[in-house]
């Protein structure tokens, strides 16, 4: 987009009193981030109750998301019956609120060189249950299930550009997906890669926490071996959790938790079984990276994560509460 373009957004923005809603996006910013115009009016009209009721963003953010002009925007909003002046409470109705992560923003706040156009289909939002009063923005957490596979055949799959993966050397670009979003609030993701590996998501919104789960499946001829994950907790639009430090964060893996500024709330989670617990401070993110178990042709294999917040001064008797309930074992809802 150019400066003379976000210009006229600003122009149309001042005149309907639109652009008080999302943080603002620069312009020079926006090429890093991905964009997709929906196919239809009913697809439209999702994503911009998504963009601007839920997430809050501003013209500029959702107009770039969905590779439109403001003033389509504008015009779509009318159109679809849209108020982006009276965006949507973050309601919880018997469970969290997890939506697909819809692109246009990024969801880092530094190391962007290292996560250039970050694919939003393995991305889901979790809503904080700690929503400002002010309702021209929101707080939530962009999980990425998964931001990256590795296997003994190299890096298999990366939900961004930044270093190249078996399919990027080969000249194969990876057709874009989307969540099948279901009627219990929860996300669900298949990819089958060019060799036949197929992966999919499953993230469960429930009443006190977020149920994922990861399965892969080897279509291949060979056992594949060194199966690591990368899953991402991004914590830029947390207020109070995301700034760029390690030192409100605590790891006692698998889990690892972050707390807010006042250290009495907390966003915790884990993935069994686990390679590793760590940190990334300029994004800020938190990790519980899993490993699949080796996979034989024909096999499938499975991975269990946690994700939940906690208010309170006990975070460890938090976490060995968590520890006891066994989430990760086959009888917790998540394995079903």
């Amino acid at each position: 987009m150019t400066r003379r373009s976000a210009r006229t957004t600003r122009l149309v923005g001042a005149i309907l009193g639109l652009l008080m809603i999302g943080t603002g996006l620069r312009a020079e910013d926006q090429p890093i981030t991905e964009g997709r115009q929906p196919a239809s009016d009913e697809q439209l009209k999702y994503w911009l109750q998504n963009m601007i009721s839920f997430h809050r963003y501003s013209l500029d953010e959702a107009a770039h998301a969905n590779q439109m002009t403001p003033d389509e925007t504008v015009a779509a909003c009318r159109r679809l019956g849209i108020d982006p002046t009276h965006p949507a409470p973050v309601l919880t109705v018997g469970r969290l609120l997890v939506l697909p992560y819809p692109g246009g923003r990024h969801p880092r706040i530094g190391f962007l060189d290292g996560a250039v156009r970050p694919q939003r289909e393995t991305k889901v939002s979790v809503f904080t249950p700690w929503q400002p009063e002010d309702r021209a923005r929101a707080d939530y957490i962009v999980v990425d299930v998964p931001e990256a596979i590795w296997s003994n055949l190299g890096l298999t799959y990366l939900a961004h550009t930044h270093v190249p993966t078996l399919w990027t050397k080969q000249g194969i670009e990876l057709p874009p997906l989307e969540w099948e979003r279901r009627d219990d609030g929860s996300c669900w993701l298949a990819r089958e890669l060019p060799n036949r590996i197929r992966f999919t998501s499953h993230v469960v919104p429930r009443a006190d926490h977020v149920d994922m789960k990861m399965t892969l499946t080897n279509g291949t001829d060979a056992v594949l071996t060194d199966l690591r994950v990368q899953n991402c907790v991004m914590l830029k639009e947390a207020a109070g959790f995301n700034q760029q430090t390690n030192d409100n964060k605590k790891t006692v893996a698998p889990y690892i938790a972050c707390h807010d500024e006042s250290g009495g709330k907390w966003i915790i989670t884990a993935w069994k079984p686990n390679h590793r617990a760590w940190a990334n401070p300029p994004c800020p993110c938190l990790h519980s990276d899993p490993r699949f178990p080796d996979c034989a042709p024909g096999e499938t294999q499975v991975v269990q994560g946690w994700l939940s917040f906690f208010e309170g001064e006990d975070v460890d008797g938090e976490i060995a509460r968590i520890e006891r309930l066994e989430w990760w074992s086959p009888r917790s809802p998540a394995s079903q």
